[in-house]
Formats: structure tokens, sequence, C-alpha cells
């Protein structure tokens, strides 16, 4: 879980647009770069080589 402090404060390091914490997937979803952030032992890990890609929808997409 994240503190709602720090979540307004969190922006995407790759546009600079606000977060959105899923609790569900453990992800800071970027939906302007369509990339999700991991949330590892309560830690964000915003590095652009840590996103995984989200589908249409929102969903982490399939890596093939």
């Amino acid at each position: 879980m994240l503190d709602d402090w720090l979540l307004v404060r969190l922006v995407c390091p790759a546009t600079r647009t606000p977060l959105r914490y899923d609790a569900a997937r453990g992800l800071l979803v970027s939906d302007a770069a369509r990339r999700g952030y991991p949330v590892r032992d309560g830690v964000a890990v915003l590095l652009v080589e840590a996103a995984v890609p989200l589908d249409d929808i929102g969903q982490v997409a399939e890596m093939t």
C-alpha cells in the first residue's frame, strides 16, 4: 500500500504525468505512457526499464 501523500506527488518518469495505483496488480499506472511501474515491498520502482507495457484496456500486455 502506498501512502496517499506520496501518491499525489509521484509522476511517470517518461511523461511527467500523474500515476494511479492499481493495488490488485501492484502497479503504478501511467495512462499517458501506457505503462505500469511495479511496487515491490512498498517501494515504487520508477525506472522506465522496469515498466511493463499495458494493452488497450489497461491490462498488462503479454510479452512475446
